[in-house]
């Protein structure tokens, strides 16, 4: 129950920090949204695989809080990137 009631908590994280980088639109907005939708089909798929080998919806949780915790560090990492004249 612990890790599912975390994947909610870290996943509103993750939510917030795309919506920011959204809402700033650009390049980096359109990368993102691509991303967002492959990784959620990819996300999926390993998720049916998963079921069908017979991992248990914990072990499942586990595989989505591990993807969670890597893109809201990927969004919370600061740029220091000059911008061109």
């Amino acid at each position: 129950m612990w890790n599912w009631m975390m994947l909610a908590l870290e996943s509103n994280r993750v939510i917030g920090l795309r919506i920011a980088k959204l809402m700033r639109g650009g390049k980096a907005a359109q990368r993102e949204a691509k991303r967002m939708v492959s990784e959620k089909v990819l996300a999926a798929a390993k998720a049916s695989t998963s079921l069908m080998a017979g991992a248990s919806g914990d072990r499942i949780v586990e595989q989505y809080r591990r993807r969670v915790a890597a893109n809201a560090k990927r969004l919370s990492r600061t740029r220091n990137r000059r911008k061109r004249k």
